[in-house]
């Protein structure tokens, strides 16, 4: 299928998303060439919206389309508790287990040093920040348990601590070298069950 020209550039494109082999590409675009002209023009639509109406909030950065976000804005949410988390995925899994009823940070990122990923690369200043002008009385860091995730976490409570906050760290019902994303609902709320204080 080389000289067909529009299938390859589309398999290219599928193939460039994470976790998306070549036979997954292939797949998927076979698939789409499966769909009536208003599937297909209606999947491209939906691609065009998310990517012009979905932005950052300014106060928690995560992904919304509104500002602040529904969460930010929320009236039941406890907002002396802070969850800071590495991404914006991180988010939607901690909102899976319906038992976290704070407010959210998120870094865009984990320090890094051998990658060129320090404190100013992410989004710490800011957190500093919402913290100054808040009420919050706790921070539950819930970066992933890897490398990467484990530094950022020591970093933070060293530099939270001494402003008088509880700097809780997510107990590890996860795995190390795993993703928040990708783990189900019981695991979560067992590891914000069993958080823990930094020292």
């Amino acid at each position: 299928m080389q000289h067909v020209a529009p299938l390859v550039k589309l398999i290219e494109h599928f193939r460039r998303l994470p976790g998306i082999g070549p036979k997954s590409a292939a797949r998927l675009a076979y698939h789409i060439l499966t769909l009536d002209s208003q599937q297909a023009e209606a999947f491209a639509q939906s691609i065009i919206e998310a990517k012009t109406k979905i932005g950052y909030c300014s106060q928690c950065f995560a992904l919304t389309d509104t500002d602040p976000c529904y969460i930010c804005k929320g009236e039941n949410r406890d907002r002396s508790l802070i969850c800071v988390v590495e991404e914006p995925q991180d988010v939607a899994a901690m909102e899976r287990t319906r038992e976290y009823k704070g407010l959210y940070h998120v870094l865009h990122g984990a320090l890094s040093p051998l990658d060129g990923v320090g404190p100013d690369q992410i989004r710490i200043k800011e957190l500093l920040t919402r913290i100054r002008l808040g009420s919050v009385t706790e921070i539950i860091l819930a970066t992933n348990p890897d490398v990467e995730g484990e530094a950022t976490a020591m970093y933070l409570s060293k530099l939270l601590k001494p402003l008088g906050l509880i700097v809780t760290r997510i107990g590890h019902g996860l795995p190390m070298g795993g993703e928040l994303e990708f783990a189900d609902e019981v695991t979560l709320s067992k590891a914000l069950e069993n958080r823990r204080e930094m020292e």
